[in-house]
């Protein structure tokens, strides 16, 4: 009795034997695989970055005492002077409505939200195609088994060959395709999630300098108004000091 020697099938020649749609499905879910370590990657590089820089403005809005002195401490991070830089532009705009100071908070924090959502937008910037993957690799493969299954089906039927030997090694090529589209997908949610917690982190810290932005410019408000109660010269959006005196 002789024995017959096992087929061998590696993942490289299961896709070099599949038919041209499933080997266009499997090439497609490859590079969906890689985009997504990619991703994570530059992601991850980013976020770490932001945090970084977040944090480091964080601790210099905690101790600055003015709007001026807390712009002058955050030119390391974008977002933190960008929203300083707004809480002043207003504030130097409105110079000439000196008595309107809830107006001018109402209008500082209209600005100021919409560059949190802005950033909050940003920081997201990428992370869609991750969850499109995520969603679509599994059925993408699934249409490459079908596919692949119909095919081997269909030459069988032309070769009127019944042996479970003709029809494997089709149904293996076909399957691989529904293993790489799980290969694609699971990571690409998994890392998803990751991404999406890392981000949520970093918009939180992005509204806590929102707030202490906010802090400063109440601060510099209650200034004024107290110097101006005390019939001293205030010109608003000037430099601040609590020892400087107009028309002493």
């Amino acid at each position: 009795m002789t024995d017959l020697a096992p087929i061998a099938f590696s993942p490289w020649e299961m896709f070099l034997n599949a038919g041209p749609v499933v080997r266009c499905v499997m090439t497609l879910l490859v590079v969906a695989s890689v985009l997504t370590w990619t991703i994570l990657i530059a992601k991850s590089v980013e976020l770490q970055r932001v945090r970084v820089r977040l944090t480091k403005a964080e601790q210099a809005l905690e101790q600055a005492s003015t709007l001026e002195l807390g712009a002058a401490g955050t030119r390391q991070s974008s977002i933190a002077h960008t929203l300083v830089m707004a809480a002043e532009t207003e504030r130097k705009r409105s110079a000439d409505i000196p008595d309107d100071r809830e107006g001018l908070k109402e209008r500082i924090v209209l600005h100021l939200e919409r560059l949190e959502a802005a950033e909050g937008r940003r920081l997201m910037r990428g992370t869609g195609v991750l969850a499109t993957i995520g969603a679509t690799s599994p059925f993408i493969g699934l249409f490459g088994t079908v596919w692949g299954i119909m095919t081997s089906f269909t030459g069988i039927a032309a070769s009127k060959a019944t042996s479970l030997a003709v029809v494997a090694p089709g149904i293996a090529e076909a399957l691989l395709a529904t293993a790489l589209g799980l290969v694609a997908a699971i990571p690409a949610v998994v890392i998803y999630n990751h991404l999406a917690r890392q981000t949520a982190t970093c918009r939180a810290q992005v509204a806590d300098i929102t707030a202490l932005v906010m802090r400063l410019v109440s601060r510099d408000l209650g200034r004024m108004q107290a110097l101006s109660a005390s019939g001293q010269v205030v010109r608003l959006g000037a430099t601040q000091n609590a020892h400087t005196v107009a028309g002493e």
